[in-house]
């Protein structure tokens, strides 16, 4: 794409929940201490900040509470250069994740509070799509929204068939996330099925696919097998499906894991990375979304499928750098560390 003055022609709107993330300070447990760090975050809003750094017009679209706490949350988004005129005020709450950070070979742990939120009592009446999505080159939503309930089931699936009827790329991140899921009578694998049918781009491994199509009854142990064979069964599922991306990752303790990533394309090419080593993770909250704003920048601005796959996985290993939910690097951050730069001190 042309850019005028560094910004990318056409606009990304990414539709999800605004969340306030209250994290328990340094390692310690919930409550440990009477003490809880508050940032802003949600799988949408971390993808829509991470493309607005990387020089393009970013929305969130959404609904908040009607209150002082959503004000904040719409100023951190606009501090980043997102645009929020598509998100709604309403009366209501926000929605809640609480987060204790795990520590040697005790796992990070995340406790919900969103049912009754603002947003996910947003139904797709409250969205006018057609005007929403004037001019949008992409849209992106993830499988969180449609977990909060029927509301916010059906606005998705809504949003996403108004953006294939409006002409954008629909990018599909699968995110299941089993808490929230069980929490209303649903069938996810029916829901997120007719949501991924919309899809040009998912963000999926052979679990989400299995969540959507019924599990396999073939295995492969390798990772790059199991996953050519998952994307398979997807695109003879759905015709409008052009490629499934995915990160793999090896955890050998909270702190210390190996990281790459793979992309399977309707042509029937994969395309593989080298395993980057992450040591001293600061935070991995947000990474996956931090990956999938790095391929949709490649694949929007005519990197090929194999640069935008090392671009996506560049930024995501950059994300465990970075406190909180927002990936907080540039375009030249992930292009150094795709050069493979020195780690001197930038002077």
């Amino acid at each position: 794409m042309r850019q005028v003055e560094g910004r990318q022609e056409g606009r990304i709107v990414c539709f999800g929940e605004l969340l306030l993330r209250l994290a328990a300070p340094g390692r310690e447990r919930l409550l440990q201490s009477p003490a809880l760090d508050v940032r802003i975050g949600g799988a949408e809003a971390n993808v829509a900040v991470s493309l607005a750094r990387f020089g393009h017009r970013a929305t969130l679209a959404g609904t908040v509470a009607d209150n002082p706490l959503g004000e904040a949350a719409l100023g951190e988004l606009r501090r980043h250069g997102v645009a929020v005129d598509d998100v709604h005020r309403r009366p209501g709450r926000m929605g809640l994740y609480f987060l204790a950070t795990g520590a040697g070979l005790r796992p990070s742990e995340v406790l919900y509070d969103r049912a009754g939120s603002a947003f996910a009592l947003a139904g797709p009446e409250t969205y006018d799509w057609p005007r929403m999505l004037t001019d949008a080159r992409a849209f992106h939503v993830s499988g969180v929204t449609p977990a909060l309930g029927q509301a916010t089931a059906d606005a998705a699936l809504a949003a996403a068939r108004a953006a294939r009827a409006a002409g954008a790329l629909v990018s599909f991140d699968g995110n299941f996330r089993a808490k929230l899921w069980a929490a209303w009578d649903a069938d996810p694998g029916a829901i997120l099925r007719e949501l991924i049918a919309e899809a040009d781009l998912a963000f999926a491994d052979h679990r989400d696919i299995g969540v959507v199509l019924g599990e396999d009854d073939t295995h492969a142990d390798e990772p790059s097998a199991r996953f050519a064979a998952a994307a398979a069964r997807a695109f003879a599922a759905f015709p409008r499906l052009q490629r499934i991306v995915t990160t793999v990752r090896t955890q050998h303790s909270v702190d210390d894991h190996g990281m790459s990533a793979l992309m399977a394309t309707r042509a029937g090419a994969l395309h593989a990375t080298p395993t980057h080593a992450l040591h001293g993770i600061v935070d991995r909250i947000g990474a996956g979304d931090a990956f999938a704003a790095g391929v949709l920048h490649g694949l929007l601005t005519g990197m090929d499928d194999g640069d935008s796959l090392r671009f996506g996985l560049a930024a995501a290993c950059l994300k465990h750098s970075v406190p909180g939910d927002f990936n907080l690097v540039d375009r030249e951050d992930v292009l150094a560390l795709m050069r493979s730069e020195r780690l001197d001190v930038k002077r």
